[in-house]
This record gives C-alpha cells, sequence and structure tokens, in this order.
C-alpha cells in the first residue's frame, strides 16, 4: 500500500483529521478485526479507523505497527508521534519526536516534548533551544515565549525572563497569559514588588479567571492583606457561588490558614503554561489539541487536580464517558474538586444507563457530604432519570431544606421536585412547586409549557393553561416538543382543526419522534381525516415507539380512534398523553 507523504506539521495541527463530533463511545476495539492481517495496509486501516472514533489507545498501537512496517514515511512517522502523545506514552513520544525533528527541526510540539524532557533532567539551556525553535507561529510564539521565560526563571534570570514575555506584547489575546505567567515568575523569584503589580493587572485583565483570582488572593494573604484577599473571594463567589475551589479558600483564609504560592517549582510553572494554553483550547475545532497539551501538562506536573478535572472534562466532551469516569476517580478526597468530580463521574454512568451504578455512587457522596446541597440535587436528578420519583422528591426536598432560603438561581429544583411529584401522583405539591419556579424565574418556556399542558390534561384552569402553553411557544417557537404540547392542549380542548395545525409543525420540527407523529394522527382522526390518520400512526410505529405506545399504536392501526364501543363489543383505542419536556 502506498501512503501519499504530507507535511508532519498538518498532523500536529490537525490531530490526524479525527473528526470533531465522533459519535462511538470509547473502545471500538471489535471492529478492528476487519482490518488488522498484519500488513501495512491493514494496521493503517485500522488506526484510522480508531482515530475517526477517539481510540486513541488502539490508534497509537496501529500507527506504531504500521511505522514498524514504513520507518520512512514522515505521515506515519508524525501520526504515532501525536497519538502517543495523546495516551502520555512518554517515552515513544520522545524517541519518535527526536526523529521528527531530524526531518522537520521546527516541528513546534516536537520541540516542546523534548523541550520539556531537558527541563526535566535539570537542563534548562537545552530546554530553551528547543521551545524557541517551536516559536515560529502564533500559537507557537505563545507556548515558546511562557516556557523559555521559565526555563530562564530557572537559573534564577528574572531579566531574562521578562524579556522573553516581550515577545506576546504583539498579540492583545496573549496579554493576560504573560501578565499572569509574569507575576508567577517575579513570586517565585522574591520579587514580591513586581509579582504585586503583575497580579494586579492579570485579575483586571481576566477578572473572572480562576486562576488569576486565586493568584491574586493568594498573594495578598500572603503578604499580610488578608481583609483584600477575603474581598477579592467574596467578590468571585457572588458570581460563581458554586465554585469549590475559591470556597474551600475563604474558608481556610477564615480558620487563619494563609495560601501557599500557586506554584512551587519551575517544573510546576511550565505545568502551570502548558494548562492555561490546554483550557484555552477546549473549543469543538481545538479539543484534540487540548487533551495534547493537558498531557503535557501532567507530564510535568503529575496528579495536578485541575488538569485532570479538565482532562475527564474533555473526554466528556468527546463522548468518552468511560475514560472521563477513571479520571475523575483519580482526584484525591482532600482535595476541593473532589465532590465536582465525583458527580461528574455519577452524571457520565447515568449517561451510560449505568443508572443503579451512579444511584449507588451519589448516595455514598450525600454521607460522605451530608451537608452539600449539590450532592443531593444530583442524586435527585438521577433518580427522576430512572422514574423513581417519591424517591427523586425527597432528594429535592432535602437539597432544598440545605439551601435554606432559596434564591432565583434555585428555581429549577422547584421545577424538578414539581415533575417528580406530578409522576408520583402527587398533584398538589406539584402544582406549588412549579408556581415558585415561575415565581422565580417568569416565563420560562419549560415550566410553563409543564404546569399548561398538566393543568389541561386535568380539564383545570383551562383558559390560564392554554395561555401558559401558548407563552412557552412563543418564547421557544422551533422547540418541536412544546409545539406539539399546544396542538395537544387544543386537541383535550376539542378543538381539533387547531390541533392539527399545531402538531403538523411539531411533526415538521421533530419528524422522527413516535409521540408528535401519534399525536398527529389522533388530530387527524378527530378531524375526520382517517387515511391520514392511519399513515401518520403507521410513521409513528415506524420510528421505535416504546412498548407502551406501540401497543397503543396497534390498536389505532386496527380499531381506529372512537368515542363509541365498535361492532363485536371491542373498545377503540385511546389516544396518548401528551409531551411534557423535563429539561429547562
Amino acid at each position: 500500500m502506498k501512503i501519499a507523504k504530507r507535511p508532519a506539521l498538518i498532523a500536529a495541527a490537525l490531530l490526524l483529521g479525527v473528526h470533531p463530533v465522533a459519535a462511538r463511545q470509547d473502545t471500538v476495539a471489535d471492529d478492528y478485526q476487519r482490518w488488522i492481517d498484519g500488513s501495512l495496509s491493514g494496521n493503517y486501516l485500522a488506526a484510522r479507523h480508531a482515530a475517526r472514533h477517539r481510540d486513541f489507545a488502539a490508534a497509537s498501537r496501529f500507527f506504531d505497527t504500521a511505522l514498524s512496517l514504513d520507518p520512512d514515511n514522515p505521515r506515519l512517522l508524525n501520526r504515532a508521534f501525536v497519538f502517543q502523545a495523546s495516551v502520555g506514552n512518554w517515552t515513544k513520544t520522545d524517541y519518535l519526536a527526536m526523529r521528527i525533528i531530524r526531518r522537520s527541526p521546527r516541528h513546534r510540539l516536537a520541540r516542546i516534548v523534548l523541550g520539556l524532557k531537558a527541563a526535566s533532567a535539570g537542563h534548562f539551556r537545552q530546554a530553551e533551544n528547543h521551545f524557541r525553535e517551536s516559536a515560529y507561529t502564533p500559537v507557537g510564539e505563545l507556548t515558546g515565549g511562557l516556557l523559555i521565560a521559565w526555563a530562564r526563571a530557572a537559573r534564577k534570570d528574572f531579566e531574562g525572563a521578562m524579556e522573553a514575555m516581550r515577545i506576546l506584547q504583539s498579540n492583545d489575546a496573549f496579554t493576560g497569559f504573560r501578565l499572569f505567567h509574569s507575576a508567577l515568575i517575579a513570586e517565585h523569584l522574591g520579587r514580591g514588588l513586581q509579582a504585586g503589580t503583575f497580579y494586579e493587572k492579570a485579575f483586571r485583565r481576566v477578572p473572572g479567571s480562576l486562576r488569576a483570582t486565586l493568584g491574586l488572593a493568594g498573594f495578598h494573604a500572603r503578604t499580610g492583606r488578608r481583609d483584600k484577599a477575603r474581598e477579592i473571594y467574596e467578590t468571585f463567589l457572588k458570581s460563581a457561588p458554586d465554585n469549590d475551589v475559591v470556597r474551600d479558600a475563604l474558608d481556610r483564609l477564615k480558620k487563619g490558614e494563609t495560601p501557599p504560592p500557586l506554584i512551587a517549582s519551575v517544573r510546576e510553572g511550565m505545568a502551570e503554561a502548558l494548562f492555561s494554553l490546554a483550557s484555552a483550547l477546549t473549543d469543538e475545532r481545538s479539543i484534540d489539541i487540548a487533551l495534547v497539551y493537558t498531557r503535557l501538562t501532567l507530564r510535568m506536573r503529575p496528579g495536578f487536580p485541575l488538569a485532570l478535572m479538565l482532562m475527564g472534562e474533555i473526554y466528556e466532551n468527546t463522548k468518552r464517558k468511560e475514560k472521563a469516569i477513571a479520571v475523575y476517580d483519580r482526584i484525591p478526597r482532600p482535595h476541593p474538586l473532589y465532590l465536582s468530580a465525583r458527580i461528574r463521574a455519577a452524571l457520565s454512568l447515568s449517561d451510560l444507563n449505568r443508572q443503579d451504578e451512579a444511584i449507588r455512587r451519589l448516595q455514598r457522596l450525600t454521607r460522605q457530604f451530608p451537608d452539600r446541597w449539590r450532592a443531593h440535587m444530583t442524586l435527585a436528578n438521577v433518580l427522576r432519570g430512572a422514574e423513581k420519583w417519591q424517591r427523586a422528591a425527597a432528594a429535592y426536598t432535602r437539597a432544598l431544606e440545605l439551601i435554606g432560603r432559596p434564591q432565583k438561581r434555585h428555581w429549577v429544583l422547584f421545577y424538578f421536585r414539581g415533575i417528580a411529584l406530578e409522576r408520583a401522583g402527587r398533584w398538589a405539591e406539584a402544582e406549588k412547586d412549579f408556581r415558585t419556579a415561575l415565581k422565580f424565574n417568569p416565563g420560562h418556556p419549560s415550566v410553563l409549557n409543564y404546569l399548561g399542558y398538566s393543568l389541561i390534561d386535568q380539564g383545570r384552569k383551562l383558559d390560564e393553561a392554554l395561555q401558559m402553553v401558548m407563552r412557552a411557544v412563543d418564547a421557544r417557537p422551533n422547540d418541536g416538543y412544546i409545539v406539539d404540547s399546544l396542538g395537544w392542549a387544543y386537541f383535550r380542548l376539542k378543538r381539533y382543526e387547531e390541533a392539527v395545525r399545531h402538531l403538523e409543525r411539531a411533526v415538521e420540527l421533530r419528524p422522527a419522534d413516535p409521540v408528535i407523529n401519534d399525536h398527529l394522527g389522533d388530530a387527524y382522526w378527530m378531524a375526520g381525516r382517517r387515511l391520514e390518520a392511519r399513515f401518520q400512526w403507521q410513521h409513528a410505529l415506524d420510528s421505535k415507539p416504546d412498548e407502551t405506545l406501540k401497543k397503543k399504536l396497534l390498536a389505532k392501526l386496527k380499531n381506529g380512534l372512537n368515542s363509541k364501543p365498535e361492532e363485536g363489543g371491542k373498545t377503540a383505542a385511546a389516544p396518548a398523553g401528551g409531551t411534557r419536556p423535563a429539561h429547562p
């Protein structure tokens, strides 16, 4: 097999053409058998297949084997290198990086890898040379500038480090990085006056940044300005009240503890630079490169909880839930991110349809953190998703008790508890919760839709209920589920022509939804359009309905939808219920 050769940089920049929205989950190893036959072409095809589905561990193995069969192929060399970096196999990555720079001396990622290897061994001048060779593109200038500055900081060369930072002044987008790392280096080298100035400037440049907040507040606490540190923490928590890292820092400050510097060594400083870059690259187009930078971060600072959290989020966002769970589980109990990591792991289990395991994990978490409302709320959400309505309602109640005096942002707990209560047959309590949710968040379409439809379904407060559903449609005119609810409301009110008009629109928006197609069939039937009704029911049947709806559809196709008993004593099929989306 002849593989076309391409410039090595393409693979590093685009991460080998891996599609940004791969649909498959984690490993697809069973599929590889069709390709593997010991040949170059077989291993290459298996590697491409694995890469397409983001099974990077398998891709790295197959590209490595393919490279051994065609060792002079630059494209295979580059792909093998990037995938080895993606899984953190540094011995192999370092070896391949050396081979790459013999062919492409300015290969950015290979130079960074070799620079970090040299820095890890304490060879900072050699590291600086590698980093300098990588700094010839905008991203290269940012990465190289930061890493060169830290390499010079290792030699106690503050002025040289600041000079390295000047390359970043040409790009305004790099200002936040430059100021923050200048502050870290200044403090690390004992330049307190400069450090304070840089921390203040970095904080003003990126006021919502977690690291800039921790940096400035921590510096104030270490230099005797504890009140100023407290003010910064409290201001941050006003906009992000559930941030466990800042909350923990504030609690420790109140206890009289003084936070240590964010950076304890040059290696940690380099890791911080790489983490800063990884955090900025998590959009859909760059997320695979973000994984590489996160791996590099952990190479320089093993076990760094923020990097582990970021890696877990990258795996989640690329639909590799099993890997996300494994990474979240690496964050240790003493760290303030432990609770968030365990919550994310449990939600990933739920996404994998392993609800029982997720529930067990969350129950343990509520015992570990009995006073943390988010643990109870997450347990309630998973219980609701598993249709354990009574238990979900109880868990929401516990979460609300822990909150004490709810605020506007807690409206969703009342909404979700209302759903659990309604499904559990406790309507009076459910209606109260839905109306409370609307007080906190007036006009929210999901709440209006759920409450309005429920009232119509019960034949209560019909004028108010219909207005609620109409307002929900006005807010989300392209939400097929909410448009369906309006159509179904008209059906319940026996206004069949209006029901048809809205249900036809709902089907346009959600053509493959069996429930919405079933509703349109019912409306057609009651409007006297019997042939179209049967066609719509058949379409609903072909759209993979659940077993309950399937039985109703079969009965309707056989008997129609009538209000009177048919010949032979058979009763016609009854209409199905409406749709009320449970998510905001």
